[in-house]
């Protein structure tokens, strides 16, 4: 059984494990940092924070049975502010024509831009290697609870969503577009600039070039790289189509990949979420859907969920489904054991897709 639900200080050393997952940066790989981010999302749950732009909400899934943790995932109030603003490359084209030589091209380019006023953000997205091809899907739950968690506290968080993916790297690990421009701007590894820009973005306006850059100039392994996605994010980049993000041609000005924009208000999740009692004397067959279940009624600090398979009715009744039983899902009493869900309770229920 998984349960969905927010961060907590227990959960330290799995973070710090599933920060040393080759090919993820969601995690920083340092035991201080992970911990800072445990006491923000902390007190993001809470609402004990007094900058709201800052706050940053991070969930675990936990295998009940193991006690492990198999999965991260984070969503943000806001990414792009005055103090750190949002810095992407806007990706276009450049055609160049001689009349005189009858000779023509159409150049790839980048524009470095920033926004000041930048939407809420979803990412930091990590699975347990050995948890991706469970049959419980935990990727997929771990995802949505993020937009779950959106539905329930619109208040919170921006009318546009952004999520940033990560482009391929190559056999060292480093990002191509970074060594071919981010270096030579910035003598500094890819990785060092990273985790400098958590903490301080001047020296991108003051290293970056800022005029047009043509892409045509730049090495096949780093034009290549610009918007793509790699192998092990494709998935991802499927589920966000699938919901309502679009590619906006944004990228990432460190590494090239792509960023990826939705409203709030068209994501299908959210659109199909519903408002719902608990009824346990609902009929247990009948149509089934999947998706994400919690109590109406959350205390701050104490968010939890669970992925489900219910049957509904047309008066916004639920009950759980005879067929969970052996597929991965929660029993009944198990779902209502976890949640402390009774008879008659408001629960919000969001089918996956």
């Amino acid at each position: 059984m998984i349960l969905l639900r927010e961060v907590q200080e227990k959960d330290l050393d799995a973070l710090e494990r599933l920060a040393q997952i080759p090919g993820f940066i969601n995690l920083p790989p340092d035991r201080d940092l992970l911990h800072e981010r445990i006491v923000k999302s902390t007190k993001s749950f809470r609402d004990e924070l007094s900058n709201k732009t800052d706050t940053k909400f991070l969930f675990v899934a936990e295998d009940l049975k193991t006690q492990q943790i198999l999965g991260t995932s984070m969503i943000a109030s806001q990414h792009g502010t005055a103090d750190s603003p949002h810095f992407y490359f806007e990706v276009g084209s450049e055609e160049r024509v001689s009349e005189t030589i009858s000779t023509g091209f159409i150049h790839g380019t980048l524009k470095l831009r920033y926004d000041t006023n930048g939407p809420s953000e979803i990412g930091g997205l990590v699975i347990d290697r050995e948890a991706r091809n469970l049959q419980e899907r935990i990727g997929r739950q771990i995802s949505f609870v993020r937009f779950l968690f959106l539905g329930l506290n619109r208040n919170r968080f921006k009318r546009k969503l952004l999520a940033e993916l990560l482009p391929p790297l190559n056999k060292k690990g480093q990002s191509p577009l970074w060594e071919a421009i981010g270096r030579r701007f910035t003598n500094m590894d890819y990785w060092e600039a990273d985790q400098l820009c958590q903490k301080n973005k001047e020296f991108i306006f003051s290293l970056f070039p800022s005029g047009k850059i043509y892409t045509t100039f730049l090495p096949a392994e780093a034009r290549n790289a610009i918007g793509k996605v790699g192998r092990e994010t494709e998935p991802v980049v499927h589920m966000l189509e699938k919901v309502g993000f679009e590619y906006k041609n944004q990228v990432d000005p460190f590494d090239g990949g792509p960023h990826f924009w939705a409203n709030v208000e068209d994501l299908t999740p959210l659109k199909k979420m519903v408002l719902s009692t608990y009824d346990p004397t609902l009929p247990t067959t009948g149509v089934v859907v999947s998706g994400l279940l919690c109590l109406a009624a959350q205390k701050q600090g104490s968010f939890r969920a669970i992925h489900v398979q219910v049957i509904q009715d047309g008066e916004k009744k639920i009950n759980f489904a005879d067929s969970a039983v052996g597929s991965g899902f929660p029993s009944s009493n198990d779902a209502c054991q976890i949640l402390g869900l009774k008879p008659g309770e408001s629960v919000v229920f969001m089918p996956y897709y």
